[in-house]
């Protein structure tokens, strides 16, 4: 019988470096014992490179775009009635290369033909398909779908009006409602489903009225942040906290009392914080008088969602929550409400399942190149005391999805419950800062997109999570 390969990736364990103390001296005989690891993680930063130069990307995509369409019309080749307008394959090209949620799937592919040439395709078979746990992915496009339709986003909007109502409605009532009940709903429908309302909430409210460039950017990083401490309540709606609420025997009380009460603070501080740098800028904001007919956008739709369809909307909801961690039985719940929201079409609005697939697909990638990173996280989780855990996992996870930090920490034996608490501060607090440092960072930034000139710029987005990443470290700090 021909001996069984070693498995892929190389658990960590089987290292043999259990005696060594230095970081980099484990690091290095990681490397030299499986050499495929430098590639992997080499293959993982150009990823992470690709993600700061998109916008390049999508700039010289509308360039191209341009010239090509005044290079038809100087020709006289206009499209006839029927015709589809002709494109540009290199415009479209760097348009997808330009697209955040599309980057870690694009760089899957480099990373699977090097796996096939030192391991065999045996061997990246079996990762992609055993090793890697797809499931978030999938839960995030349900839930995205699912939180996005009218009937759910109209609920969400008069819960939220009624804060909304103390304030007369006005923008600045609005942009604080949202920004504050919507990141802490998501301890409830799961932080997916509260980006995706707080963010279409916004777009209507707030991103529409045209705010300033530094306005729009400080709003984004604010919402990034917030929704990932928002779903600290409890332990079943922040990825980072899934990843490990069983492991470390971590239930709602828990979460409640240890991080919970922590963001709620946080929460209130940034955006009071916020409101008052921006409160003149608030004052030249302004509704549009509503439309004289009716548009297809829900947000400005005037007939009533009956109850009972908000009642079966928030069921299924509420089903995907609690079959989070079985794709086949949220999966097959999503088919029934597929087919409950073409029974009551004329209450609902078109689903576009787009935004949720890319999301989706980004986060796919995002596991796979993850997956390949234990060897060099763990150690440089594993060597420090409680406050630089904090801060390094603030720093990682603008580099790595928060979710996939927290789960590393919990593979490192021997852990305290102060550095549990000190990694897990430090990834939620760290999630706004970049938009793969939290798992529902791509679906906000795929829905408000077009507020941006082309594309959401990393440094600026960077730069409008500084703040709140910096209140809510600050109170982990204080109140450990």
């Amino acid at each position: 019988m021909e001996p069984k390969p070693p498995s892929f990736p190389r658990p960590l364990d089987q290292y043999g470096d259990a005696g060594m103390t230095g970081v980099f001296e484990i690091i290095r005989h990681r490397a030299a014992t499986e050499p495929f690891n430098v590639i992997a993680t080499l293959i993982f930063f150009l990823a992470i490179i690709h993600t700061f130069l998109a916008k390049r990307f999508m700039t010289l995509s509308h360039k191209w775009r341009d010239e090509h369409k005044e290079k038809i019309r100087k020709r006289g080749r206009l499209p006839r009635d029927g015709q589809k307008e002709s494109v540009s394959f290199k415009a479209e090209l760097m348009h997808f290369l330009g697209e955040i949620e599309a980057i870690f799937g694009i760089w899957v592919v480099p990373l699977l033909i090097a796996v096939t040439v030192f391991r065999g395709w045996p061997a990246a078979e079996q990762y992609v398909s055993g090793a890697v746990n797809f499931t978030e992915p999938m839960f995030v496009v349900v839930i995205m779908t699912i939180a996005s339709t009218r009937p759910v986003l109209c609920a969400a909007e008069w819960f939220m009006s009624l804060l909304a109502s103390m304030g007369k409605r006005k923008p600045a009532a609005w942009w604080l409602s949202i920004l504050t009940v919507g990141p802490l709903l998501g301890s409830f429908i799961t932080e997916p489903a509260a980006m995706t309302i707080c963010a279409l909430l916004l777009a209507q409210h707030f991103y529409d009225l045209k705010p300033s460039r530094k306005f729009r950017y400080a709003t984004l990083g604010l919402l990034f942040v917030n929704i990932s401490v928002g779903g600290t309540l409890t332990h079943f709606a922040a990825p980072p906290v899934l990843m490990v609420a069983s492991r470390w025997n971590w239930d709602t009380p828990f979460m409640l009392t240890h991080f919970g009460w922590k963001a709620a603070l946080g929460i209130m501080i940034a955006n009071a914080i916020y409101f008052a740098i921006f409160r003149r800028e608030f004052k030249t904001l302004h509704h549009p008088p509503p439309p004289n007919n009716l548009p297809d956008n829900w947000s400005d739709r005037t007939d009533p969602v009956p109850l009972s369809v908000i009642g079966v909307h928030l069921f299924f909801l509420a089903w995907t929550v609690f079959t989070a961690h079985y794709p086949s039985l949220f999966i097959g719940g999503f088919l029934f409400f597929l087919a409950y929201t073409a029974a009551t079409e004329h209450h609902q609005n078109p689903i576009s399942l787009k935004p949720a697939l890319l999301v989706g697909f980004f986060l796919a990638g995002l596991v796979v190149h993850g997956g390949l990173q234990g060897w060099w996280i763990s150690p440089v989780l594993q060597s420090m005391t409680e406050v630089p855990l904090m801060f390094a996992g603030m720093s990682l996870t603008a580099f790595n999805d928060n979710a996939a930090i927290t789960y590393l920490a919990s593979l490192v034996p021997n852990f305290s419950e102060s550095l549990k608490y000190a990694v897990m501060a430090g990834a939620v607090a760290g999630g706004g800062l970049t938009v793969i440092a939290n798992a529902p960072n791509p679906a906000g930034q795929s829905i408000l997109s077009s507020y941006f000139s082309d594309g959401v710029s990393a440094l600026w987005l960077l730069l409008g999570a500084l703040i709140p990443t910096a209140v809510m470290m600050t109170i982990f700090l204080v109140f450990r």
